[in-house]
């Protein structure tokens, strides 16, 4: 009797398999044929794992560490390996708990809290078992269980915030992953086996340490350590505040929400971040000599409201500030740099006018009269309209723009008349223990709202733009983050609960045909966790308030 088979198609080429071939060794026949190890695969455009197996004929696209999807995926392996190294050179019992808490460099900070003691023999122990596990190329391993099974399982090996997270999940289901016995629950699919994460180093770093890894740019080289100290604090500072009001995980905000203490959060948080923005004005009032505050940070960051707010505070304090936008210097579309994608490139520092910008706020310095530019975004150019102004001796400028940052841009300006604000929706908040939410994240859901809401524009286009705002970031602001005087995080601790109910109907709208819906079928699953919460107690002011409406800065 002949062996059943399937026909699949890579690209222009079909090939014959059994039916039942594992994806995996569909991928062996294709790895030649690629520059960077295939870790995942689309099959009729749905993503997969490669120990899944094949029973019709199909269509299939290899996903790679050199791609986004890839990094991922091999990020999140690269996380399960180190939480077996940790168990098997310490055993259970010393453990109490490891966190993997939030970007640091192009790894994760991890703490461990037992009866260990986190030092470089310690950590060189860890990268010795890491790499062994490597080498003996063990099988990760997925299998699904009931959820009620889940819980009892997390409770018994202390991981309390994944019990907490999966008390409020509605599927029947919950798959977990295996390595040589260790078994854990992760947001997102996994490479094969071990013998994929060689990539990697360890750390010391602050009370923890820094898991250091590849990006997808360069997919088989460990990058140079270079934390960025200043936003390393923030973030920590911020990790802080979520334990005092006892929110560090989803699951924690959840059972929140449910006991109907949501009311409470959300004043408080406002609070804090109000707290922190009158630090910032007291530091400006106390640099008497200040006449520019410059402010940058990324997309869908709050940078509009925050300036509204910190100008409220310096007004509070005897000062007159008056907003510049540095968008106004835009030099005519027509003129504007065409980047490698063919495309005009608005955020390179080339589309603005720099010696036009330099000469109005020196001559403002100067107490001269000047007239600023509007720039006109229909007919994509400069305009004139008499808007005068000049400096008195109370007066300050609040100047937006993304390279705000970047000396080039003020380059005549005296360094001592500015004062750098780097601002970023860094998020606080992480799934559970050991599944952290990456700022990028918060910020493109934070988009896709205000983007449909201000804009019209439908959620597909903000995703398939996505990835071009973030190159924008890492060329035009990443660089220069600490290099501000002072930092603000915009992200609310709440903020995911409230965005569930606008960002899901824009994301379900996205069509399975489109190349956008993989993304939106993740960022679906993500929200999934949340419990959603209505908007009538965030305060008019709220930075939130910039995405989802009803904000007292609206114009």
């Amino acid at each position: 009797m002949l062996e059943k088979t399937i026909k699949v198609q890579v690209g222009a080429q079909i090939k014959e398999y059994p039916v039942g071939t594992r994806y995996l060794t569909i991928a062996e026949d294709f790895q030649g044929e690629e520059e960077n190890d295939i870790v995942l695969v689309l099959v009729n455009q749905r993503l997969r794992e490669l120990h899944k197996k094949t029973y019709e004929d199909c269509n299939l696209q290899f996903i790679t560490t050199g791609q986004e999807t890839g990094n991922k995926a091999y990020k999140r392996s690269a996380t399960l390996l180190l939480l077996k190294a940790i168990y098997s050179i310490s055993g259970h019992n010393n453990i109490e708990n490891v966190r993997i808490h939030y970007s640091l460099g192009t790894g994760y900070y991890c703490t461990i809290k037992g009866n260990i003691t986190l030092d470089q023999v310690f950590l060189d122990r860890l990268k010795a078992k890491m790499n062994q596990l490597v080498e003996d190329d063990y099988p990760i391993m997925k299998r699904s269980v009931n959820t009620e099974d889940a819980i009892a399982q997390f409770k018994a090996h202390r991981m309390y915030d994944k019990e907490k997270l999966f008390h409020y999940r509605r599927v029947s289901k919950v798959n977990l992953y295996r390595l040589k016995g260790f078994e854990d629950y992760f947001y997102g699919f996994m490479v094969p086996s071990t013998k994929y994460l060689k990539y990697f180093d360890l750390y010391l770093y602050d009370e923890g340490f820094a898991l250091q890894l590849p990006e997808a740019k360069a997919p088989k080289i460990v990058p140079e350590f270079r934390p960025q100290n200043k936003v390393f604090q923030v973030l920590k500072e911020s990790t802080k505040w979520g334990q005092v009001l006892n929110v560090p995980t989803v699951g924690a905000l959840n059972d929140l929400i449910a006991q109907g203490g949501i009311k409470q959060l959300i004043l408080v948080q406002e609070a804090l971040q109000e707290k922190k923005m009158a630090e910032i004005a007291e530091a400006i009032i106390a640099a008497k000599e200040k006449k520019f505050i410059m402010i940058a940070g990324p997309s869908s960051s709050g940078k509009t409201t925050f300036s509204h707010r910190l100008s409220i505070q310096l007004e509070a304090h005897g000062l007159k500030p008056h907003p510049i936008a540095v968008d106004d210097y835009f030099i005519n579309r027509e003129d504007t740099p065409i980047g490698p994608d063919g495309k005009h490139n608005f955020e390179a520092l080339e589309a603005i006018d720099v010696e036009a910008f330099n000469r109005d706020m020196n001559e403002l310095l100067e107490g001269k009269l000047v007239e600023l530019p509007s720039y006109n975004f229909i007919t994509g150019k400069r305009e004139y309209n008499g808007k005068f102004k000049r400096l008195g001796p109370d007066d300050i400028l609040v100047i937006e723009g993304i390279h705000c940052l970047n000396d080039r841009l003020s380059h005549s300006l005296p360094k001592e008349s500015k004062f750098k604000i780097y601002i970023s929706a860094l998020t606080q908040l992480n799934v559970d223990e050991h599944n952290r939410i990456p700022s990028t994240d918060g910020r493109m859901i934070r988009r896709l709202v205000r983007d449909a809401r201000t804009r019209g524009i439908q959620g597909q286009k903000t995703i398939d733009m996505w990835p071009s705002v973030r190159r924008g970031e890492e060329s035009n602001i990443f660089p220069y983050q600490e290099e501000a005087d002072m930092m603000f995080n915009s992200a609310l601790i709440y903020e995911l609960a409230v965005l569930k109910l606008y960002a899901e109907p824009i994301l379900f709208s996205i069509g399975k045909n489109e190349p956008e819906y993989l993304e939106a079928k993740r960022l679906l699953k993500f929200l999934d966790y949340f419990i959603g919460i209505p908007s009538e107690d965030i305060p008019q002011n709220s930075i939130l308030r910039e995405f989802i409406g009803g904000s007292c800065f609206d114009v």
